[in-house]
């Protein structure tokens, strides 16, 4: 399993892979599951991945090399002449369905599913920011001011934070200390997301970016990070108060009645009906 987070606000974007890959207990290892295409003032563009890795490291293999043509005799589309963001998905989802018509049909008799999922975003000279979830037929969907953000891969414990925190005007430093929340609150509920993690943090119309970083067990600021969180978490619960039981004046009484609903009736003897 993984953990993926692209993020899309006013400022920029923020990338954070991990970089645990594992096939079992027994065989857990470090692969990265973040690229980063840049040719400065030109283009600027990251590509993370989860799934089978075989499979993923396949389409990156192929994304170097593909072309997309919209017919026979126009010129080549490849993630380095595309002229937006959208045609560079294009060509991406491209190299997702190569991969399949070349590997599908085999998997398909080992019993494996053909399972991957790409989060691909960033910045073509003359258009704005974008970022799409590209999935495991070669389509894809984008970000919208709505979603400022995608996930792949073990997403469902790194998903509060992002929902309380992001909006478009989060300010890019924010979001990337929301991402590194999301991922340690992922990575302490579950094992098969682990460190070390890629962090890229890009301003927008830039079209280069010197925030390339790889965070490990070592890291001063994400030790600082995960111990500050975990504390500030315990204090936020502590400052609540307890909830009290027999109806007792509270600020926040607990045992009112419903406005809608009865209470929950408990069943005495067998020959009650349970409706």
């Amino acid at each position: 399993m993984t953990y993926c987070v692209g993020i899309k606000i006013n400022a920029g974007l923020v990338f954070l892979s991990d970089s645990r890959t594992n096939a079992g207990v027994d065989h857990i290892s470090t692969f990265r599951k973040m690229i980063v295409y840049e040719r400065p003032d030109d283009r600027f563009m990251v590509l993370l991945s989860a799934g089978n890795l075989s499979i993923s490291q396949s389409v990156r293999e192929m994304l170097q090399v593909e072309e997309l043509r919209e017919h026979e005799d126009a010129p080549p589309i490849t993630i380095w002449n595309a002229r937006s963001m959208f045609d560079a998905a294009r060509v991406l989802g491209s190299a997702v369905r190569h991969v399949y018509e070349r590997d599908g049909e085999a998997l398909k008799q080992a019993g494996l599913d053909f399972n991957v999922t790409f989060i691909f975003g960033g910045q073509v000279r003359g258009e704005g920011m974008r970022l799409f979830m590209v999935y495991a037929a070669g389509n894809f969907i984008e970000a919208t001011s709505e979603t400022p953000y995608f996930q792949v891969g073990e997403s469902k414990y790194g998903k509060p934070v992002l929902d309380r925190v992001l909006t478009p005007n989060t300010p890019l430093d924010a979001a990337a200390k929301c991402a590194l929340v999301s991922m340690d609150s992922t990575m302490k509920s579950n094992l098969s997301v682990g460190l070390p993690l890629d962090l890229v943090v890009y301003e927008a119309d830039a079209l280069q970016t010197d925030r390339v970083f790889c965070v490990d067990g070592d890291n001063p600021y994400y030790r600082m990070l995960h111990t500050t969180w975990g504390e500030k978490l315990r204090e936020a619960f502590d400052s609540l108060d307890d909830p009290a039981w027999d109806g007792s004046a509270a600020a926040s009484p607990l045992r009112v009645p419903a406005a809608r609903h009865n209470a929950l009736r408990k069943i005495s003897n067998s020959s009650e009906k349970l409706i």
